[in-house]
């Protein structure tokens, strides 16, 4: 007979990693399953920005001792076009919340951590470099999750299935055929993404729009900075040496009298393609979905991790009522809540999107109405409201178990 386990997760991104430490506070035990190598998964570089729910989630998971010591919290972001710029000030907009520039590597390093050092329960385990995952038995009360480790074939017994394995993952391809619909748009460009060893030449994240295409300029730590430039869909890295790079960071970025660009070693980059995604419903049975395995957002609005760490806060509470009092109310709510909120996210983030980024094939028209969109923003509170609301995150129901 095979080994039994209460949740079965796969994926050890920041969704997986989350939800096993949620659990674990309520004395639920589970097994994460990576087909990385641990050193693949906490060198992955990923979103730096999270929103107040997601520092709250992170702190209330016990996980947030270094977030909290290491974090650079912002009260703000500045939108810079048109010869000038634009201060969304989070304080006076949306009093008490702000967002916290602390990069997702860092956050998967500290969930692993945790987990690796929390053995109280003999089934739960982090499992790296796993091959051959096969999900069997959807329908029954214990289905079956089969896979590949260390060369050898094992079974594990299940009350619930959780894939939180990406947008590249096996879990959501268990659905039955027609139990399903998904949703997908494609941007016609990419992101040439940037982490340059240069202390940052601002203290909020600048979003610039240009005639040249976006840019962005984040940051890492007081050493770090990390740099976004609009490019062609299908653009290769290596098409983009570091002179080139600086050059048109500085087109872009100094449009502002007396602000200068600092540059430094560059020791990453990378093309990130961007797309919108959404599969539905995100539960089938005893398989659940949560962060990537169910949608994809737009870079722009920074909300592909925090979007997650909502899936997992909402999940994390679902299955204690299950546990805890034998209410299925939660989980059979979890799909259709949670993808009330990715659609709303999904409209942030494509709005964003639209308005900050020079679109291939729009006419002068299309350019005018686009930078009076952005004036509009920027001259109206309440406009300027709704960004900042989205921005810093949109408050979550509950609380998970601290």
């Amino acid at each position: 007979m095979a080994p039994q386990v209460q949740v079965g997760i796969i994926g050890a991104g920041p969704a997986g990693l989350l939800l096993a430490q949620l659990l674990a506070r309520r004395g639920i035990g589970s097994r994460v399953l990576e087909r990385s190598s641990r050193e693949h998964v906490e060198g992955r570089i990923r979103a730096g920005v999270l929103e107040q729910p997601t520092v709250d989630t992170l702190h209330a998971a016990g996980v947030g001792e270094r977030l909290g010591r290491e974090g650079i919290v912002h009260h703000g972001i500045e939108l810079r076009f048109g010869g000038a710029a634009h201060r969304i000030d989070f304080r006076d907009l949306v009093p008490g919340r702000s967002i916290t520039v602390y990069g997702q590597r860092e956050v998967v390093r500290d969930l692993i951590e945790a987990r690796l050092a929390d053995r109280a329960a003999a089934d739960e385990q982090l499992c790296f470099e796993v091959s051959e995952i096969v999900l069997e038995g959807l329908e029954q009360d214990r289905p079956l999750l089969s896979f590949t480790h260390q060369d050898r074939r094992q079974e594990l017994r299940c009350d619930w299935l959780v894939g939180c394995d990406g947008s590249h993952g096996v879990a959501r391809h268990w659905f039955p055929q027609g139990a399903s619909r998904q949703y997908e748009h494609v941007v016609p460009f990419a992101w040439l993404g940037i982490l340059a060893e240069v202390a940052p030449s601002t203290e909020e994240l600048i979003y610039a729009r240009h005639e040249r295409g976006f840019a962005l300029h984040s940051l890492r730590s007081p050493e770090l900075s990390r740099f976004y430039l609009q490019v062609p869909a299908g653009e290769e890295p290596d098409a983009w040496s570091d002179q080139r790079i600086w050059q048109e960071l500085r087109t872009r970025l100094e449009t502002i009298s007396g602000w200068r660009l600092q540059s430094g070693p560059i020791l990453e980059k990378g093309i990130a393609a961007l797309r919108s995604f959404v599969h539905e419903p995100m539960r089938y049975r005893r398989l659940l979905l949560a962060g990537d395995a169910a949608h994809i957002v737009p870079a722009t609005g920074a909300k592909g991790l925090n979007l997650a760490v909502a899936d997992v806060r909402r999940l994390s509470s679902a299955l204690g009522d299950w546990y805890e009092r034998g209410s299925e109310v939660a989980l059979d709510a979890y799909s259709a809540a949670c993808l009330e909120r990715v659609w709303r996210v999904q409209h942030f983030s494509t709005w964003m999107t639209r308005m900050l980024h020079v679109l291939p094939g729009a006419d002068a028209f299309e350019r005018r109405v686009q930078l009076a969109e952005l004036e509009s923003v920027v001259s109206s509170r309440a406009a300027r409201t709704v960004l900042a609301e989205n921005y810093v995150g949109l408050a979550l129901p509950g609380a998970p178990a601290a």
